[in-house]
């Protein structure tokens, strides 16, 4: 049985009925609903060759000391910006050697960027 007492089970299908049809009434309209988007295999760069296997689509963790996020995968790629100590990286893909990480950055300053960082400086985060 449901937790929700009997006006809160109510609110909460009205404003699911509320938000099937206004996405109904956009596309009727002609208008464009937009979604965020995620990665995908597909979407990932041609140097991940071992994309994660984890039930969200990549491993949480952080950064063990101050490093470069890069645009490619090694030190002759341009840096992206400077991750702090301890900054949060979803993982998403390695390439052939794990040596690089691709993902998107969770905190600090390079917060929503994405890029490549040595797994050197990596360690993932339980939980």
């Amino acid at each position: 049985m449901s937790t929700l007492h009997r006006p809160h089970r109510r609110l909460a299908r009205r404003m699911r009925q509320t938000a099937a049809v206004s996405a109904v009434s956009i596309a009727l309209a002609g208008g464009v609903l937009a979604v965020a988007p995620t990665a995908s295999a597909s979407s990932l760069p041609k140097a991940c060759v071992h994309v994660s296997k984890s039930k969200h689509g990549y491993t949480t963790e952080r950064t063990t000391t101050a490093v470069n996020l890069r645009t490619g995968p090694g030190t002759k790629y341009a840096s992206r910006g400077i991750l702090a100590k301890r900054t949060g990286f979803q993982n998403w893909c390695q390439t052939k050697n794990y040596d690089w990480a691709y993902g998107k950055v969770t905190s600090g300053q390079n917060r929503g960027k994405w890029g490549w960082v040595s797994t050197d400086y990596l360690v993932w985060v339980l939980g």
